[in-house]
C-alpha cells in the first residue's frame, strides 16, 4: 500500500505516514499472536492434564508468606487476620480476588489495601512464560533463516494441519457430547438460557449484552472491510504466480475457511458443554483444553491431541512469521532505505532486518507477560482500526481519478483519529459497558455500533470533500496508472531490396 500511495500521489511522506500506521495496527495482531502460542505451548506441556492448569496455577492466590509481606508493608494486623481464611484459595482473576476481600473487609480497607494485597497474592505463571519464550526463539528463528518464502511455505503446510486437526476435534467433541443439540441444552442447563437466547451469555448476571443486534450488524462491516485492507493478506497474494493462480486460489480459500469456521462454531458450542465451568477470562484456552479432554481416553490420545494442537499452533505461527516479514521489511524498507539511507547496501538492509525480528519478538513477549483477558479484542482493534484508517484511502486511489494527496491524508488521519478517539473514550468507562467483551480494552459503543462504522463514515467525508477542496494531481501520472497505454513500436520492417 505505501508503494501504491507513492506511485500514485509521487509523495514519499504520504507512503511513509501509510508505513507507520499499517506497522501501528498489525503490532496488535502480532502481539496477541504472541499470547496464543505461549496459551497452546503451556497446555501442551508434558504431564499435564486437561483441567489442571487453570486449577493448579490460579492468578492470585494468598499464602503465609503473602500474608508476613503485608506486614511488613504496615498493613494492619487486624486486616491481615481476617485475611488468613483465604489463605491458600485460589483466584482466576483480580474480579474474584476483590469479591472475596469485599466479603471480609470494609470498603474503607479494600480501598486502602486493594492493590497491596493483589499484588503479593499474584502468582507467576512460569509455564505461560516457558511457552512465550519458546514460541517467541522458534517462530522468530525460522522467519530469520528462511525470510518470505519461510513465511510462504510455512503457511502453506500450517493450513493443512489445522484442517486436519479442525476435523478431528469436530468428531470428538460431537461423539462425546451428543451433537449440537444436547450440547446446547446441556449448556444452558448449567449456564443458564442466555448462553443460548440473544443478546449473549451474561455469566456474571449483571446483565451484560455480548452481541445486541447493533454489534452483531457491525460485525458484517468490519470482517468484509478489515479483509480488504489488510497489508499481511497481501504478503500471502504476492506468492502467487499470476493473476490466474490469484483467481482459483478465492475458490479454494472459499471452501476451505467454509471447512474450518463453521466446524469451529459448532466445536466451541459442543466445549461449554464437555468444560462448562471454564472461568471468565480463560476462554482463549478452549481448543487446547477440549484437545486433551477429548483424547485422554483413547488409544494414542497424545499423539491425536498433539495433531489437534498443531492445528491451533500452525495457524499462530504461520500468522507471526507473516507479520514479521511484514513490520520487519517496512521498518527497514519503508522508514529507514526510503527515508533515511536511501543509499544503503543490500548487506546492510539484511543485517537490519535481521535486527529488526529480533527486536519485534522481544517486544511480543514483553507486552504478552501481562497480556489482555481476550485476544479477540486485539484482533478486533487490529483489523477494524486498519480498515479506518485504509479502506476509503485505497478505494479512493484505485477507482477515483479525481482524488488528491490531501484528500487521502485527510481520510486516513480521520478514520485512524475516529477510532482511538473511541477507544479512548471506552479505556475512560464512558458509553454502556455491559455489551461486547468484558475487557479493559474496549472502545465506546456510540449507539451500540461498533466504531468501524462511524469511522468509515468520517473517512469518506473527509477524503470526498477535501480532494474535491483541493488541486486534482497530474493528468500525466494519471494516465499511466489508469489508461491503457499504446504499445511500443516494433523494429522496423525490411526493405523489399533486403
Amino acid at each position: 500500500m505505501p508503494d501504491l500511495i507513492r506511485a500514485r500521489f509521487e509523495s514519499p511522506r504520504l507512503a511513509l505516514l501509510a508505513s507507520l500506521l499499517i506497522m501501528f495496527y498489525m503490532s496488535f495482531m502480532m502481539f496477541a499472536q504472541f499470547k496464543a502460542g505461549a496459551i497452546l505451548m503451556k497446555h501442551s506441556w508434558p504431564g499435564s492434564g486437561s483441567r489442571e492448569l487453570t486449577e493448579d496455577l490460579p492468578a492470585f492466590r494468598l499464602n503465609d508468606d503473602a500474608l508476613e509481606k503485608l506486614q511488613a508493608q504496615g498493613v494492619p494486623e487486624g486486616v491481615v487476620a481476617r485475611l488468613k481464611p483465604l489463605v491458600d484459595r485460589g483466584f482466576d482473576s483480580s474480579k474474584a480476588l476483590q469479591t472475596a476481600l469485599a466479603a471480609d473487609l470494609s470498603e474503607a480497607e479494600v480501598r486502602s489495601h486493594g492493590e497491596a494485597i493483589q499484588a503479593v497474592a499474584k502468582q507467576l505463571d512460569w509455564q505461560y512464560l516457558t511457552g512465550l519464550a519458546v514460541f517467541t526463539i522458534i517462530v522468530v528463528s525460522y522467519t530469520l533463516l528462511g525470510g518470505f518464502l519461510a513465511a510462504v511455505w510455512t503457511d502453506l503446510f500450517q493450513s493443512i494441519m489445522m484442517l486436519v486437526g479442525v476435523m478431528l476435534l469436530l468428531v470428538l467433541v460431537l461423539t462425546q457430547s451428543g451433537g449440537p443439540e444436547e450440547a446446547t441444552r446441556a449448556a444452558v442447563a448449567s449456564l443458564g438460557p442466555s448462553y443460548a437466547f440473544g443478546p449473549g451469555y451474561d455469566p456474571t448476571g449483571t446483565g451484560r449484552e455480548f452481541l445486541p443486534v447493533s454489534l452483531a450488524f457491525s460485525f458484517f462491516v468490519i470482517w468484509v472491510w478489515s479483509g480488504v485492507s489488510s497489508p499481511a493478506g497481501m504478503v500471502r497474494i504476492m506468492a502467487g504466480k499470476g493473476t490466474e493462480v490469484i483467481r482459483k486460489s478465492i475458490y479454494l480459500l472459499a471452501g476451505y475457511n467454509l471447512l474450518i469456521y463453521l466446524p469451529l462454531v459448532v466445536i466451541c458450542v459442543c466445549g461449554r458443554s464437555l468444560i462448562p465451568d471454564l472461568p471468565a477470562g480463560k476462554t482463549d484456552s478452549i481448543i487446547p483444553e477440549l484437545s486433551i479432554l477429548t483424547t485422554s481416553k483413547l488409544p494414542f490420545g497424545s499423539l491425536i491431541a498433539g495433531l489437534i494442537l498443531a492445528a491451533p499452533f500452525g495457524a499462530v505461527m504461520a500468522t507471526v512469521s507473516s507479520y514479521l516479514v511484514v513490520l520487519a521489511s517496512g521498518l527497514v524498507r519503508d522508514v529507514y532505505q526510503k527515508s533515511i539511507n536511501p543509499h544503503a547496501e543490500t548487506e546492510q538492509l539484511r543485517r537490519l532486518s535481521y535486527i529488526a525480528m529480533i527486536a519485534l519478538g522481544a517486544l511480543g513477549v514483553l507486552v504478552n507477560i501481562e497480556p489482555v483477558d481476550y485476544l479477540q479484542v486485539l484482533v478486533v482493534f487490529s483489523g477494524t482500526g486498519a480498515a479506518a484508517t485504509f479502506c476509503v484511502p485505497a478505494l479512493m486511489i484505485c477507482y477515483w481519478r479525481r482524488a488528491t494527496a490531501p484528500g487521502v491524508v485527510a481520510a486516513m488521519l480521520g478514520g485512524a483519529a475516529t477510532m482511538m478517539l473511541m477507544y479512548g473514550l471506552g479505556a475512560a468507562g464512558f458509553g454502556n459497558t455491559l455489551i461486547g467483551a468484558a475487557s479493559r480494552f474496549r472502545p465506546y459503543f456510540l449507539l451500540n455500533l461498533d466504531p468501524l462504522i462511524w469511522s468509515l463514515l468520517i473517512s469518506g467525508l473527509l477524503g470526498y470533500f477535501v480532494s474535491l477542496a483541493t488541486r486534482p494531481p497530474s493528468e500525466a501520472t494519471l494516465s499511466q496508472l489508469f489508461d491503457r497505454q499504446p504499445s511500443p513500436a516494433g523494429p522496423p520492417s525490411p526493405s523489399p531490396s533486403a
